[in-house]
């Protein structure tokens, strides 16, 4: 009489444990990494080094360094402008190294595992 439902022997194939294993190893990997980059900093400039943005891993405007010849009464909105452009390139940079970290953990797999990272 065959048995019903389960595995033989009553636990995981081998297969299967191993690959929680690899899963828990890799989450563990991710959360040190997501502590990692929340000591980080990435710092950006626009309009010549006129205007620097510094932001944190965790995507915070930690300081902006403005050059006294940019500040201009008589032209604010272009000070606005370079301010908003130095922070996107700065929180583009958090993104690169968000995603290159997350590219070596995986290694690789991409979207192999269906949104399950």
């Amino acid at each position: 009489m065959a048995k019903r439902g389960g595995f033989p022997g009553g636990g995981m194939p081998g297969n299967m444990a191993n690959l929680m294993k690899q899963a828990q190893k890799m989450q563990r990997q991710m959360e040190e990494q997501a502590k990692e980059m929340e000591t980080k900093e990435f710092t950006a400039t626009a309009g010549g080094g006129a205007v620097e943005v510094t932001v944190s891993g965790t995507r915070e405007v930690l300081k902006v360094k403005l050059a006294q010849e940019v500040v201009d009464p008589d032209d604010v909105e272009m000070l606005e402008d370079l301010i908003v452009a130095a922070t996107n390139e700065a929180l583009r940079k958090v993104e690169e190294a968000s995603a290159s970290a997350m590219s070596k953990l995986t290694g690789g797999l991409g979207g192999g595992l269906n949104g399950l990272l």
